[in-house]
């Protein structure tokens, strides 16, 4: 009987050969039997068996410090994966690369006295550079599987703290046997080289699904590394996130500057840097990207990917399917994380992006590539067209609507200001639909987590750092009791907070103050749509009844936020047409203290905009794109 749990079992064991794994070592056990099996299948991979956990864990550890390469280690449940820790201890701080897999029992039968079951998640602690349980195999994981055992290998030789223990507890479940039908494709072979690629010599597979290369690693060059894959790629894109300048304030002209050199459009997350209307630079990419022509014709070799993703999820389907029509994505992050959803990425690299990109551009302009001029303009007609179509749906428009606080408040704030957008709609809103401006300012937003809490005290907390005067000048004192708090001096840099009714209400404790204590100056602009508006985009709204829907999802709520605002000592302004949001704007900049501008949207009618305004970026970006001499392949082709 063909067995899912088995074929993932070979998969990894197929990939952990790719990824250069030579030396398992297996202990006898039931719960591990699959993975046991899968390795004594394999061609590739020297399997050494030992009766007991402890030195088995000791055997492997000589395997990779005899090797110079990565080796497992392959364990029942229960105490079996107890005995590891030694080693694991060992291993983490000598350095030495260890792939620990522990085999466990399935979620059902702990808890409940089951023999053998202990708890295994995180049983190692700090010692492992990574730990992950990906639970019982199924269907609808095949596609991370060998993900994830490269990434196991990657995280264990080029994980941010340097080589060590990673550890892999594996969910099992009755039966354990079964017969492999077929595997996962693997990633196809890049094209032939004068020299193998560091870590691939030898293997004859095929490369893994991840590459890892670290920045300052003995033997490593990331420049030639990126550069490698680079070399011969007419038609790219470099997909800039919050942190792709890396640590330098020049980092934003490196990115640019290879953008340049390459002919490559910069698809910039306004997080990324002040999105400025740098020539190459497209804001408009969630909307292009819906368009006929665009998947058509706009379709790359290569994706480098600098930082965080964007929260747009059209721009997520459309790298993923580049990928499966064989595009390389390249992902550079300061300390090397997988920021990589969709498991995309060929090759992960550890390095300073703006660094990396200014390096790599020197290096080409050293080198003149052929002309893609083509293929730039091609971007760059799309976004023009992108943008005129936002103007055009929203203009004329009275009543405030989310996409044109979005688009308006970022082009009306201060130069030398900072926006922190909350999490929901509006960090998409301004995503999508915010232009590329001169003195564009400073984006941030909590997406670590993506979450709506505490987005007013991480607003305030910004704008206590930006305060010149943190505190009581000379000759004040702290105030009274009966006396209003002391003020801050007026922040040099104004510090702006977009979000919504929700995201206020469930933060309201931030607005709270000691009397003692020095308010920042700072103004909240609250989108009042009268509760969880991003539901009305989800499959919910029309799945339900409309009253269990907004009882459910929507939440709308009675309070009065102007009131409860007001009482905890804040300016409130309300707005309900767009020409009073500038007025309001520049009033709330002006009051001391923690000022709210309440902008009302209507209830209903937001899905219908945000349609109106995809629809009409697609039809003109289809019309500026037709007839383009830009060389694409179709997608599906």
């Amino acid at each position: 009987m063909v067995s899912t749990q088995a074929e993932f079992a070979a998969t990894l064991v197929d990939e952990w050969a790719r990824a250069g794994v030579r030396d398992a070592v297996v202990c006898p056990g039931s719960r591990s039997a699959p993975l046991a099996t899968a390795l004594l299948a394999s061609d590739a991979i020297r399997v050494h068996v030992r009766l007991d956990e402890r030195s088995a864990a000791f055997f492997a550890l000589g395997c990779a410090l005899g090797s110079g390469r990565p080796a497992l280690v392959v364990t029942t449940s229960g105490t079996a994966a107890a005995e590891l820790h030694p080693a694991v201890l060992e291993a983490d701080l000598a350095g030495v690369p260890l792939v620990v897999c522990t085999a466990d029992r399935p979620v059902e039968l702990h808890g409940v006295g089951a023999p053998q079951t202990v708890d295994q998640q995180g049983i190692f602690g700090r010692a492992v550079r990574f730990s992950c349980e990906p639970g019982v195999a199924e269907e609808a994981t095949r596609s991370s599987w060998r993900s994830l055992a490269s990434r196991l290998v990657a995280e264990a030789t080029s994980g941010p703290a340097g080589p060590g223990p990673v550890h892999a507890n594996l969910a099992f479940r009755e039966p354990l046997s079964g017969e492999v039908a077929g595997l996962p494709s693997p990633r196809p072979a890049p094209a032939p080289r004068s020299e193998p690629e560091p870590g691939q010599a030898g293997l004859g597979a095929g490369p893994t699904w991840h590459r890892a290369v670290r920045a300052g690693s003995a033997g490593v060059d990331v420049v030639e590394a990126v550069d490698a894959v680079l070399a011969g790629a007419a038609r790219g894109v470099v997909v800039a996130g919050a942190g792709a300048a890396g640590s330098s304030p020049a980092g934003r002209d490196g990115v640019l500057s290879l953008g340049h050199a390459l002919g490559w459009p910069v698809l910039a997350d306004p997080r990324a840097w002040p999105r400025g209307a740098h020539p190459g630079v497209v804001a408009a990419a969630d909307g292009v990207l819906r368009a006929n022509a665009a998947q058509r014709e706009l379709v790359p070799d290569v994706v480098v990917h600098l930082g965080a993703p964007h929260a747009s999820k059209v721009l997520a389907q459309w790298c993923a399917e580049t990928a499966r029509l064989g595009a390389v994505h390249v992902l550079v992050d300061t300390v090397g994380r997988f920021r990589d959803p969709d498991r995309i990425a060929a090759l992960v690299v550890a390095a300073d992006p703006g660094e990396l990109c200014a390096a790599l551009a020197a290096r080409l302009h050293a080198a003149p590539r052929a002309d893609a001029g083509a293929w730039l303009a091609s971007w760059e007609a799309a976004e023009r067209a992108a943008q005129l179509a936002i103007d055009g749906v929203l203009a004329g428009r009275g009543a405030c609507s989310e996409p044109g606080i979005a688009r308006e408040l970022f082009a009306l704030v201060p130069d030398d200001a900072t926006l922190v957008v909350s999490s929901s709609m509006p960090i998409r809103d301004l995503e999508w639909y915010a232009r590329p401006r001169a003195g564009a300012p400073r984006v941030l937003a909590n997406r670590g987590a993506n979450g709506i809490d505490g987005v007013v005290s991480t607003v305030l907390g910004v704008a206590a750092a930006a305060a010149t005067d943190g505190a009581a000048g000379p000759g004040e004192t702290a105030a009274r009791p009966g006396e209003p708090a002391p003020r801050a001096g007026r922040a040099a840099k104004p510090t702006i907070g977009l979000l919504g009714d929700l995201a206020l209400l469930h933060d309201l404790s931030g607005l709270v103050w000691g009397r003692a204590e020095v308010r920042p100056d700072a103004t909240l602009v609250v989108v009042d749509n009268g509760g969880g508006g991003i539901f009305d985009f989800l499959p919910y709204a029309t799945a339900l009844d409309a009253q269990r829907f907004a009882r459910a999802f929507r939440t709308p709520q009675g309070a009065d936020i102007a009131g409860v605002a007001r009482a905890l000592g804040c300016a409130v302004r309300e707005v309900t047409e767009m020409a009073g949001l500038a007025r309001g704007l520049a009033v709330s900049l002006d009051e001391p203290g923690i000022s709210v501008l309440l902008v009302r949207t209507p209830p209903h009618g937001n899905v219908a905009l945000h349609d109106e305004i995809h629809a009409a970026v697609a039809a003109a970006v289809d019309a500026a794109l037709e007839g383009s001499a830009t060389a694409g392949s179709a997608l599906g082709s």
